[in-house]
Formats: structure tokens, C-alpha cells, sequence
């Protein structure tokens, strides 16, 4: 196993909100897959769905031992939030943004890209 993981997420709800689900595939760097999850999460916004997807994407990497991720998101929201180029202006996707930014700590190396 690779320290070295990219996974890439993808999280949306049917409506805005609506019901909503998000998924992870972890891949070696060279894109072997390493393993993936999916989950519901019942009604959300496609924001927050956004930030489950990148959450449980870290815990996938950290299940499979990764020191290192890069995560692949199409959420640019998200990304540059993460990134620091954007403020968390919306105070429901504050708790998200701060767990989001502790899991990432728990790497020794990360990036997020959208």
C-alpha cells in the first residue's frame, strides 16, 4: 500500500436540499483503486454533501494507513474554501470546513483541488 493516496469525491442531493448522498474512491497515485465508499446522508444541501464526500474520503485514507492525500473534488466552493482563498461565509458549513481542516491535520502532506 502506498503512503501516497488521491481520493477523489463527489457528494449532491436531489434538490437543494434534498436527499442526498456522497462517495469516495481512493486510488494509488498511479490509479489502481484502493477502495471506495458510498453513504445517504438524508436531506442536505449539495454544499454540505460536498463536505461529507471530502470527510469521508479522509476516512477512507486514513483507514488505508495514507500519510499523504491529495483530494479530487468538483466542488470549487469547497476546494478553495479548504485552500484558504475563500471565507466560510455560511454558518451551517462552518462546523463542516473546521472538521474537514482537523482530519487534514491528521496527514503529514494534503492538497484539494477541484
Amino acid at each position: 500500500m502506498s503512503e501516497s493516496v488521491v481520493v477523489h469525491v463527489d457528494g449532491g442531493a436531489r434538490g437543494n436540499p434534498g436527499p442526498a448522498a456522497v462517495a469516495a474512491v481512493a486510488t494509488e497515485p498511479d490509479g489502481s483503486v484502493l477502495g471506495e465508499r458510498s453513504a445517504y446522508i438524508g436531506e442536505a444541501t449539495n454544499n454540505v454533501a460536498e463536505y461529507r464526500a471530502v470527510l469521508l474520503g479522509l476516512e477512507l485514507a486514513r483507514s488505508l494507513g495514507a500519510r499523504s492525500i491529495e483530494v479530487v473534488n468538483d466542488s470549487e466552493l469547497v476546494a478553495r474554501q479548504i485552500g484558504g482563498q475563500y471565507k466560510v461565509k455560511h454558518a451551517g458549513l462552518r462546523p463542516l470546513f473546521l472538521e474537514t481542516m482537523k482530519a487534514l491535520r491528521e496527514f503529514d502532506r494534503w492538497s484539494v483541488r477541484s
